[in-house]
């Protein structure tokens, strides 16, 4: 099975983000070209709306607008607070960790790019997603299994034509496999890491009990998927803004300086941890919009499916809530992340390890002349160390921990005493000169992912409150994520085989949240990113197809102006609450 993981991460992963254009040397992914093309033509066609109504946004999000009246199954707040609690997750806490890891501090710039080109996408997935939903003939929003259905399927073939439906089939298949995945088995993943590594808890308890809180909350259908984000949704951001915001005051000097680094760094790279070397900029960008990608989901369809619940007979109405996603998500949210990270120095620091031999983040690596870490397919039988270090001349593969090369091994906790024997790769373990079998070293090694960030609030807050406010925040995150997830994938289950079809899904994605939780790190990562990519493809295709027709719909409603009407209408339905004339 991991061959068969491995072949495909390796064989599939290329043609989805390293195929593309060759430019100086290097290759800009086609994924990477069609998103931000996408990105650019929309923020073009629809004159830049991410700036022009973002305001009307926040003013249709705050309620004031509601008709109850309305068909959908929840409120423009609630729906906002279901895809916010998909995207505002691990992406928020691990995926910026991995981007500055990977691309070094220039990746957050372009997890920026993503994010503001996403704003202008986000708005057209949403607003066609309103446009061909699927509203039951006896709508009822207490229903479990929902009574609206919607999202890139639909509007690929009800707005494209039959001739499409295939293309609106392998975008329903391939989601509904990347929710397993990307917004599931990640999720667990990341938990069970976090807890394992600073509780010691075991995987599977971690994930038998993040699966079984899922599996309580998505059983009960959309309603109570929107009750459970609407709360849990800002209750998670506020904690772990507030927690960023008093590092940033405390370094409110530094903020200038990171800024600069990281704009520098964005086109003319000269530092990194793993995977950048000097002047890579393409490699840079594609974990930025890679990362921004996963973090904020513009363009890859799956928003639109949760703001299809909500209730409006105006699909523009649903689609400037929608834009707020990317700015609230990455903007606003991965910027904090990101700058604790860098103005702590957390990014680029080593810190005393436990370096497992047995698995976890071990890999083997080799380093060129300017310092750039490059991983080993398949490592030798055995490598030598002496006083700590490797034995041998330049090039030859070392030790490394999150892909980046471990100067000094050592034998005990304490690091007092170098380690002088051989690495036996394939035994997992490490024999000492002496004859000692070792299945753990120590050493200085960087942190990649939660415990990267969970890094720079340590040293950002005093005690423990950095460790504690990023563990709640990664429970909270991953939890919330992967109960938005599920109703993504049911959507995508019912357009496929029907309502019949919802129930065995969520007991599958139940199972496989369960799963993740014990697959390697890398693996369920790497997963997750090929699935990511292929998706967006038949979305993005649609959007450009049907954008004419959201360029229409947008002049009418800023024409028309519905929403004084709506706000009318809210009004008379909050005085007959208070008279008790409605419940």
């Amino acid at each position: 099975m991991e061959a068969i993981l491995s072949w495909f991460v390796d064989e599939i992963g290329y043609w989805v983000w390293s195929f593309g254009i060759p430019v100086g040397g290097q290759t800009i992914p086609l994924v990477v070209i069609l998103l931000l093309g996408v990105g650019v033509y929309l923020t073009l066609r629809f004159g830049f709306i991410q700036i022009r109504h973002l305001a009307h946004g926040f003013a249709v999000t705050s309620g004031k607008y509601d008709d109850p009246d309305e068909p959908g199954d929840v409120s423009h707040f609630q729906a906002l607070t279901t895809a916010l609690s998909a995207t505002v997750g691990i992406g928020n806490i691990a995926g910026v960790a991995l981007a500055i890891h990977y691309g070094g501090p220039g990746a957050v710039f372009w997890m920026w790019m993503t994010a503001f080109l996403g704003m202008a996408t986000k708005y057209t997935e949403v607003t066609l997603a309103q446009r061909y939903r699927d509203v039951a003939l006896d709508h009822d929003p207490k229903k479990w299994e929902g009574s609206v259905s919607g999202g890139p399927m639909y509007y690929i073939e009800r707005g494209l034509g039959p001739g499409w439906k295939w293309m609106a089939i392998l975008f329903a298949a391939l989601l509904g496999i990347t929710a397993f995945l990307t917004g599931n088995g990640i999720q667990a993943n990341t938990v069970a890491d976090t807890m394992s590594t600073e509780f010691g808890i075991p995987n599977w308890i971690t994930g038998l009990v993040t699966a079984s809180i899922v599996g309580a909350v998505i059983i009960g259908g959309i309603t109570r998927i929107g009750r459970v984000t609407g709360i849990l949704a800002p209750l998670m951001a506020s904690v772990y803004v507030l927690g960023a915001l008093v590092i940033i005051i405390a370094n409110i000097g530094d903020v200038p300086g990171t800024f600069g680094l990281i704009f520098r760094e964005a086109f003319n790279p000269t530092a990194g941890v793993a995977g950048t070397g000097i002047g890579a900029v393409l490699v840079t960008m594609m974990y930025g919009v890679q990362r921004g990608l996963f973090s904020n989901e513009a363009g890859q369809g799956s928003a639109p499916i949760a703001h299809s619940a909500a209730k409006t007979d105006e699909p523009v109405s649903e689609g400037v809530v929608a834009l707020l996603e990317p700015f609230i998500d990455t903007i606003v949210i991965c910027s904090m992340t990101a700058l604790v990270i860098i103005m702590t120095g957390a990014w680029n620091a080593r810190v005393p390890t436990e370096i497992t031999l047995a698995g976890g983040d071990l890999t083997y690596v080799t380093v060129d002349e300017t310092g750039t870490n490059r991983p080993v397919g398949t490592p030798p039988a055995g490598i030598r160390y002496s006083d700590g270090r490797p034995v041998g001349v330049g090039g030859e593969p070392v030790v490394a921990w999150h892909e980046v090369a471990v100067e000094r091994l050592y034998v005990d906790r304490e690091m007092t005493i170098p380690f002088t024997g051989e690495i036996q790769p394939s035994q997992r373990r490490a024999a000492g000169e002496d004859g000692t079998q070792y299945t753990s070293l120590f050493g200085e090694a960087v942190e990649n992912g939660a415990p990267l960030t969970m890094l720079g609030f340590q040293r950002g807050l005093p005690g423990e409150f950095g460790q504690f406010i990023v563990i709640l925040s990664v429970l909270l995150f991953a939890i919330s994520t992967a109960i938005a997830w599920s109703y993504y994938g049911d959507r995508c289950a019912n357009y496929l085989f029907g309502p019949k079809a919802i129930l065995p899904y969520k007991v599958v994605f139940v199972i496989i949240h369960f799963i993740g939780a014990l697959l390697p790190l890398t693996v369920i990562w790497d997963l997750g990113d090929v699935f990511l990519g292929i998706v967006i493809i038949p979305n993005l295709i649609a959007l450009v197809i049907l954008s004419p027709q959201v360029a229409e719909m947008t002049r009418s409603y800023f024409e028309r102006k519905p929403w004084l009407a709506n706000a009318e209408a809210h009004r008379r339905y909050l005085e007959d609450r208070k008279a008790g004339r409605r419940k």
